[in-house]
């Protein structure tokens, strides 16, 4: 086996792990809730931390990947993310305050291989493999994202929420041995001092405020002066991180990269799309469990299909994309995935399990046809001293898209059902599935809003590169 490929299944299994680790937490919160003797409120903090801490941090680490090596980053991040790991099983009696501290370490590990995960790959790989290799790392992403609450509920049947923790060790030493040696040997292109400070902290600060209040809003109230206060604070700093960006000799975050149209655009309609993959992800379980009334083993299953279909479609389409123009795979993912919503708004109260699964299939196909090519897209369109970096951002639009996705469906649903009771909801009703449904469609329909964006920038973006061609 050669070492371009053992560097991208041990890449592909952190990503994994980390990616999982952002939603494999969520069906054990009742259990942690319990055990650790906290209210509902503050164990979802141990999915928030994790999501927000590696928002705040990615760039930072891929500017650092571009100025000392990508390797180093990706394996010293390995290494932190299974101590992480470890801690967060373990947690020492600590209860809830040790645990984020767990799972904030676990965060800054996967930070720093999320950071540089793309840019290894396209070094080193060749433009004709490129599409097909960033095809199976984006495999690993969306498979981990999506199959964590299934994969947590199996754990929970067999052994205690730890070893949803404990798990990443044994699995992330093997990976770590197996691929450590694979990652390509790079010549420090800076150093630790040429790290623009001023720039990395503005960035922490404006995700930090930013989510912090899109997490607190839906609680607290969106016209909380807490929360006003955070979104004006927060744009601030942003207008300041831009102004500094734009002085610095050697930024944080070039912002040339964005004067193309087609990385800036491919960022967009990934944003987006994984926005929009959330929905499914957030809305199905009520339907299923609460409003069908199915069984949550079960429920688990038909959600399985979105990670079956994507593990199929991802590699496939990466493949057909290094034959053929990228933009055209990419734009019949998009098309997919506009009808998958679509699909969605059909869903009724008597709707057959069959026809649910293989809408639920239909868009996780079309994800995977989607962001194969469109990775290696935004990859192609920066130069080499820049991979990192647009690695970094590629992430960091994606773990955006997780923490806006999971806000928006719910402060949709909730908001309809609120809309319609005439008073405000924010929890499932067993008395008003009615109005549930509604809230339902609602939320469905915004997400088929947003695909159409992208589906028109998709389409701009085909028609431009064919008129340059």
């Amino acid at each position: 086996m050669s070492d371009r490929i053992k560097a991208l299944i041990a890449l592909g299994i952190f990503t994994f792990m980390s990616t999982l680790d952002g939603s494999i937490v969520n069906i054990a919160l009742p259990t942690m809730s319990r055990e650790l003797h906290v209210s509902t409120a503050q164990i979802t903090w141990v999915v928030t931390i994790y999501l927000i801490v590696i928002s705040a941090i990615v760039l930072i680490f891929g500017r650092l990947g571009d100025l000392i090596g990508k390797s180093k980053i990706a394996r010293i991040g390995w290494g932190i993310f299974i101590l992480g790991s470890f801690l967060a099983g373990v947690n020492f009696g600590g209860g809830l305050g040790f645990l984020l501290f767990a799972r904030i370490v676990q965060a800054i590990g996967a930070a720093m291989f999320m950071a540089t995960g793309f840019g290894i790959i396209s070094e080193i790989f060749p433009p004709e493999r490129r599409a097909r290799a960033l095809a199976i790392s984006a495999m690993f992403v969306s498979v981990g994202s999506i199959a964590g609450p299934a994969l947590g509920g199996l754990i929970l049947q067999v052994a205690s929420w730890n070893y949803i923790f404990w798990i990443n060790v044994p699995i992330g030493i093997i990976a770590w041995i197996f691929g450590s040696r694979a990652l390509p040997k790079e010549s420090p292109e800076g150093k630790w001092s040429d790290m623009d400070v001023t720039g990395g902290t503005l960035m922490t600060l404006v995700i930090v405020l930013l989510f912090l209040a899109l997490n607190f809003g839906q609680t607290l109230g969106w016209t909380n002066p807490m929360i006003i206060i955070a979104v004006i604070v927060g744009l601030i700093l942003l207008v300041a991180f831009i102004a500094t960006e734009k002085k610095v000799a050697k930024p944080l975050l070039d912002l040339g990269i964005f004067k193309s149209k087609l990385f800036t655009m491919s960022i967009i309609m990934a944003l987006f799309n994984f926005t929009v993959a959330m929905f499914s992800s957030i809305l199905l379980p009520f339907y299923l469990q609460d409003f069908r009334a199915y069984a949550p083993g079960l429920a688990g299953l038909f959600m399985m299909a979105y990670p079956v279909a994507m593990l199929i479609a991802s590699p496939l389409a990466g493949s057909i994309a290094d034959k053929m123009d990228k933009e055209i795979v990419t734009f019949v993912g998009i098309s997919g995935i506009v009808l998958s919503q679509l699909g969605y708004l059909l869903i009724n109260p008597h709707s057959a399990p069959w026809f649910v699964v293989v809408i639920i299939a239909f868009q996780g196909m079309s994800m995977g046809i989607f962001q194969s090519p469109n990775n290696a897209l935004i990859m192609e369109s920066v130069e080499r001293q820049y991979l990192g970096i647009a690695g970094s951002v590629n992430s960091l639009a994606r773990n955006m898209a997780f923490v806006l996705g999971t806000s928006l469906a719910t402060l949709i649903l909730f908001t309809a059902m609120s809309s319609t009771l005439g008073y405000r909801v924010n929890t499932y009703l067993p008395n008003q599935p009615t109005a549930f449904l509604h809230g339902f469609h609602v939320a469905f329909y915004f997400s088929t809003f947003l695909v159409l964006i992208t589906w028109i920038l998709g389409l701009i973006r085909l028609l431009g590169r064919k008129k340059s061609a």
